[in-house]
């Protein structure tokens, strides 16, 4: 018979190992997937705080992305977001270990994640694909600040409780001028993050949609909106507001000019998930948010 080959040899292994609870997950899987003849890609905190293994090699995310099979993430959703916004840029499949409080994007229990993770190694899983949003900043019709997005961009002042002035065009057609605090332009991923907070929809990951949540504006009309997933939103800003921001995922900060026009779109790569065969996105929901379990 012939030779199967696993899907997945070469692993890459990152976390936020300033975090005594990451760094026992971290130390527990470099042996564990060590013992099972893994080649193992360390990112340089993990590497740093397994004091420079013998058994594994010190790389970047990166370089993970460029030659690792699976890149394992030890840590909250913010871990999650930070490394994958970088993963998706390869082909490389990506699973978390929940070291965080929610952990919607984290799907392997600390206390129990080299097994489960093994049976992924032997070819047990599941795929799926979220996309991304890109926005770039715009001066005088001119791209100035380019990043991308996992869960949503984020319009706002960068002052509190201060009220903006913009209008908002999908594919280049008028929806609405506003005043408010800001918007958030979210993905379905992160539908149940930042946006679930300020009152938007919950998406379920594979509807092709984005969704437009007002935070907190000057009239009581306005609602949420979901949008086709390949819509292109552009969001102009009145000449009389304060400079402003855009965040991406809460990590990343673009400076935003009087005047000038935030485009927002469905960026080109996919980030590429790896779920447990067990995994189902409904017991998510109703694990993290505390949703009643079946009557009968």
């Amino acid at each position: 018979m012939p030779v199967t080959t696993p899907p997945f040899t070469c692993i890459g292994l990152m976390g936020k190992a300033s975090m005594p609870e990451a760094q026992h997950s971290l130390i527990a899987l470099y042996h564990g997937l060590l013992e099972h003849g893994c080649q193992i890609l360390l990112e340089h905190s993990s590497w740093e705080m397994l004091d420079h293994p013998a058994g594994a090699e010190l790389c970047s995310i990166d370089e993970i992305g460029q030659r690792a099979d699976l890149a394992v993430v030890v840590g909250g959703d913010g871990n999650m977001l930070g490394a994958a916004r970088v993963l998706s840029q390869y082909e490389i499949g990506v699973i978390g270990v929940n070291r965080g409080n929610l952990g919607f994007l984290t799907d392997l229990n600390p206390d129990d994640a080299l097994q489960p993770l093994l049976e992924v190694l032997k070819g047990d899983y599941k795929t799926e694909f979220r996309y991304l949003l890109s926005a770039s900043v715009c001066h005088d019709g001119q791209p100035a600040a380019r990043n991308n997005a996992i869960n949503e961009m984020v319009l706002h002042s960068d002052k509190v409780a201060h009220m903006i002035e913009f209008e908002v065009y999908v594919d280049d057609e008028f929806m609405f001028s506003q005043r408010s605090d800001g918007l958030i332009v979210a993905t379905p991923t992160g539908s149940t993050a930042y946006s679930l907070s300020a009152g938007g929809p919950i998406l379920t990951p594979h509807m092709d949609a984005m969704t437009l949540v007002p935070m907190f504006p000057h009239t009581l009309s306005s609602r949420p909106i979901v949008v086709d997933g390949n819509s292109q939103v552009r969001i102009r800003i009145a000449h009389d507001n304060d400079p402003l921001h855009v965040s991406c995922d809460g990590h990343v900060t673009m400076a935003v000019r009087p005047g000038d026009d935030v485009v927002i779109e469905k960026h080109p790569r996919q980030l590429r998930l790896i779920h447990p065969r067990s995994y189902n996105y409904y017991h998510v929901l109703r694990n993290k948010l505390k949703w009643g379990s079946r009557l009968f």
